[in-house]
């Protein structure tokens, strides 16, 4: 029986959403930062961990800009 990687609790076949290559509780399967419930592929992955697409994984992990537009404006972090 597979093992959420949230609360590391077995799920059943009739409670299982499946995302990043994992079964999940559907409750378990929140943002990181903001704790909204995820639904299956509509949201991004760092680390193992699901983030909403917007705003959380765009503001932590998206380019960073700066200066006033142009191909030098932005930068990106990449970990």
């Amino acid at each position: 029986m597979p093992k959420c990687p949230k609360c590391q609790k077995e799920v059943y076949f009739a409670e299982r959403v499946t995302s990043l290559g994992k079964d999940w509780h559907r409750p378990c399967l929140k943002c990181e930062k903001c704790s909204k419930t995820l639904s299956a592929g509509s949201h991004a992955e760092h680390d193992g961990k699901p983030y909403c697409n917007n705003p959380c994984y765009s503001s932590l992990f998206g380019p960073k800009g700066f200066g006033r537009g142009g191909g030098e404006s932005h930068t990106f972090t990449s970990k």
